[in-house]
């Protein structure tokens, strides 16, 4: 999952300163299809009522739940704190008792008579910011006239014992609407007067259900195809300055790149890209990324990009999520596979599942020629920077297993950064010994074939059976730098394929310096400030920026702690050329700057090929970057 990505950075300076459960026998459960509706044409006060119609029951007890946690999310999403007017009704339509026990789960009681439950649903995106916590923006669910984002664990949740069930999906809705799902359609039929139209669609268990999104409303969508696979791109941009044909382009180069470096790996026939891009509105998601699933991924993205930010941004994670058809979709462990919603436990392998498939989705872009050398080199080094500002002795497989609780939990971000650099480091390693044959992507592809989808590995051995198929010194890396605690010398790997660190200029962003954050949150004004770091970024120390400056307002709108995500992703994303107006305020005083923005940088250290780089290190850099 490629969650938190700029969010994450910046929520961290603003506080401091991506399947089914496990079968177990129950004799008392009933091989029926729970069937349940959604009505988008009965919403009232932006609330979704659910019917959920389980069939039959012959226990006196049951058990009704919404997710805790999903699966790629590592985060607590609490779905269940989102409903309410929560009913249950027996066959004669009485109420029949039932008990809250926490913020997801429901008692049934005398269950056998139960014929129905109903609820409401509120969206969790009006919710962002607010009292409670609320699900990461792609996880979530949005519940507006022209739009609904819907993310199921939202809206339909499992009876224990019955998460192996298959389940019909009706929803209703303005038949003006567009509609997008990867779920199989079974139906479609127009109300008498025409306003509305149910379609029911049909998943073999619940796990398929909270697999698969959908996206409802005034949307635009494209459809194409890459090596056999249909890509159906779904964009709702509010005001319109976006749509699905001015992505679709850059989509379809990248997904063709990423199907020609991953070969004959195929796992869908059809594959969704949902993307809702936040306007800056009451209401809207505050938190920019995606969010994996089998056959899909949704995106939620600043709506206020430029067409070649938005773009660049789409591919970096639109790419990420479609890797990880690789792993864990496809390549998983027990904990994944038999994954429990509301009592989780988690894998040892988060270098896995998130840290190689951020590599892969920086690697496939040099290795197809979608970027240079130089810019892949400058993708690493700024993962290097930033790991650098994280905990560098934390032993990644203690983190991934205990995820949800600090201090791991406060270094998730580093998957996606030591992680990569993790995978880096292990396809190195594995060049150098095999000669140039066999990388990280190899071995993955073995271990595919091997498990599947349907075939989870054992975690504790993972990475014995790796070592295994692989060299010693891959397993001595494990043991060191995975399991173990100690840092990684990048030199000793860069050393190997010809490259080394040296200092020059370093082109960067407008709110950092290579990966290190220039900006930092005041708890006492509530604002947003300038670091000590700003002085080392060419665009703002020219213009006279200072450590402790207030920014105040960007282009008319006043900068707050509760905007400030939506804000900072889009001068992340700012390009050379742009007219710009920044207020800053120094000791009560303010001061503009109003110009086009210059191409910025920083100085440090920069990955480059050596100048009297030998034959077997070319030999080695070249089947690094540009081998299968």
């Amino acid at each position: 999952m490629k969650t938190h990505l700029l969010s994450f950075i910046l929520l961290a300076i603003l506080i401091v300163s991506c399947g089914p459960s496990k079968k177990v026998g129950n004799d008392l459960a009933v091989n029926h299809k729970i069937m349940t509706q959604i009505d988008l044409s009965a919403v009232d006060n932006d609330k979704v009522p659910v019917l959920i119609n389980p069939g039959r029951f012959v226990q006196d007890t049951i058990f009704y739940r919404l997710p805790k946690v999903i699966p790629g999310t590592y985060a607590v999403s609490d779905f269940g704190n989102f409903i309410e007017n929560f009913k249950a009704y027996d066959y004669e339509g009485n109420p029949i008792a039932y008990e809250k026990l926490d913020n997801n789960s429901w008692a049934i009681y005398g269950a056998a008579s139960l014929d129905r439950i109903s609820y409401l649903v509120n969206d969790t995106f009006d919710a962002e910011g607010g009292d409670i916590p609320t699900p990461f923006s792609p996880t979530g669910t949005n519940i507006q006239p022209d739009n609904y984002v819907l993310n199921l664990p939202g809206f339909i949740g499992y009876f224990d014992g019955f998460k192996e069930n298959a389940y019909q999906v009706e929803v209703v809705a303005p038949a003006a609407f567009d509609r997008t799902s990867a779920l199989p359609k079974i139906s479609e039929q127009t109300s008498q007067d025409g306003n509305n139209i149910s379609t029911i669609y049909l998943a073999d268990r619940y796990f398929e259900v909270i697999d698969n999104p959908m996206m409802y409303g005034h949307l635009d969508v494209e459809e194409f195809e890459v090596g056999g696979i249909k890509i159906v791109l779904s964009v709702y941009s509010p005001n319109k300055l976006h749509s699905a044909k001015s992505l679709k382009d850059a989509m379809y180069k990248m997904m063709k790149a990423q199907k020609a470096y991953l070969g004959e790996i195929n796992s869908t026939m059809r594959y969704d890209i949902y993307v809702y891009l936040a306007d800056k509105s009451e209401g809207s998601p505050r938190g920019f990324g995606a969010l994996e699933h089998h056959t899909s991924t949704v995106v939620v993205m600043p709506e206020s990009m430029p067409a070649a930010g938005l773009e660049k941004g789409m591919i970096d994670v639109v790419a990420h999520e479609f890797f990880h058809i690789l792993s864990p979709l496809t390549v998983h462990s027990e904990d994944v596979h038999y994954f429990d919603y509301n009592d989780p436990t988690f894998s040892k392998h988060l270098w896995m599942y998130e840290g190689l498939t951020e590599y892969f989705a920086n690697l496939f872009q040099v290795n197809q020629e979608l970027i240079s050398e130089d810019e892949f080199y400058s993708k690493m080094m700024n993962k290097i920077n930033t790991a650098s500002h994280l905990d560098d002795t934390m032993s990644f497989t203690v983190m991934s297993e205990n995820i949800l609780d600090n201090p791991y939990k406060a270094n998730y971000y580093n998957v996606y950064q030591k992680g990569a650099l993790i995978g880096m480091c292990l396809d190195i390693i594995l060049r150098e010994e095999s000669k140039g044959e066999k990388g990280i992507l190899s071995v993955m592809k073995e271990l595919s074939e091997k498990y599947g989808v349907d075939q989870p590995f054992e975690d504790d051995k993972i990475i014995d059976e790796i070592t295994a198929m692989t060299y010693p010194a891959v397993g001595q890396f494990f043991k060191d730098h995975v399991i173990g605690t100690n840092p990684i010398d990048y030199d000793l790997y860069f050393e190997r394929a010809g490259l080394s660190f040296q200092e020059g200029k370093i082109a960067t962003n407008y709110i950092q310096n290579a990966g290190a954050i220039i900006l930092k949150g005041d708890k006492e004004s509530q604002s947003i400030v300038f670091n000590e770091l700003v002085t080392e970024n060419s665009f703002w120390n020219e213009n006279g920026a200072l450590p402790n400056d207030k920014i105040k307002e960007i282009d008319g709108v006043a900068v707050t702690l509760g905007n400030a995500n939506a804000i900072f992703s889009e001068v992340h994303s700012w390009q050379s050329g742009r007219e710009v107006r920044v207020v800053l305020e120094r000791n009560g005083v303010e001061k503009v700057i109003e110009k086009p923005l210059t191409p910025t940088y920083t100085t440090g250290k920069t990955l480059k090929r050596n100048a009297d780089i030998t034959e077997s290190q070319k030999k080695l850099l070249e089947s690094w970057l540009k081998g299968s």
